[in-house]
């Protein structure tokens, strides 16, 4: 009879006897962790919001930034050698894309030596590839810190384990060392979970970000070879 309060504060049972399966929800687990590993937890968490803000703020304005007319550069070469400069200026601002500024940025240097011209683009291409970049660095940043994060929460949850266990007159009970794992776990996975979506971000933005820029090159290249034709 002594036994039995202790027997049903170890093991839940229902009416017919049986066992109860006991289940652990995220917030039951991040909770777990302490006060410690809550703020690990929402240190990663804010990371995590701005890896995604970033990501998707930098695919639309990629996406923007390629997008360009297939006829683009047939109307442009058409108006320059019928010395419509004005007319191609025009169609450069409607258009309003990177290719569109550094032919826009080429054209206002015609007349020039083609080595001049062509540095003009050169550097007004430094300037687009820049403002395509920006911000990318941060989820370069990130994709390396978030699991250090982790792992900083981690060696936390360690001390904090061995600090109860030590206070705990040499009886090991898990009950007194539930804490410190929980945040241990709990926060490496969720610097590894940050770090992998922040770098795989990264990866596609620099990969669309290269795509834009051979775009660039090639729109350049088939402007400076027009105006290197003989007439």
């Amino acid at each position: 009879m002594v036994l039995l309060p202790v027997i049903q504060d170890e093991v839940e049972v229902l009416t017919d006897g049986e066992q109860v399966e006991k289940t652990l929800s995220i917030i039951e687990l991040i909770t777990s962790g302490g006060s410690s590993g809550m703020v690990i937890i929402l240190i990663l968490f804010l990371l995590l919001i701005v890896a995604t803000y970033i990501y998707f703020e930098r695919i639309f304005a990629i996406k923007a930034a390629s997008k360009v007319d297939s006829n683009f550069m047939n109307q442009i070469k058409d108006h320059v050698s019928h010395g419509k400069i004005d007319s191609a200026q025009m169609l450069c601002a409607q258009q309003n894309s990177p290719v569109s500024r550094l032919i826009a940025k080429g054209i206002t240097r015609i007349g020039k030596p083609l080595e001049d011209i062509n540095t003009a683009i050169e550097n007004a291409g430094r300037l687009e590839i820049y403002s395509l970049e920006k911000n990318v660095s941060i989820l370069a940043t990130i994709s390396g810190v978030a699991p250090m994060i982790g792992f900083l929460g981690t060696v936390v949850g360690m001390i904090l384990s061995i600090f109860e266990l030590a206070n705990a007159g040499g009886t090991i009970q898990m009950d007194v060392l539930a804490s410190g794992l929980y945040t241990a776990m709990t926060t490496t996975v969720g610097g590894l979970i940050v770090g992998i979506i922040a770098y795989v971000a990264y990866n596609h933005i620099v990969v669309r970000t290269n795509k834009v820029v051979y775009q660039m090159e090639a729109n350049s290249v088939e402007f400076l070879d027009h105006l290197n034709e003989p007439i």
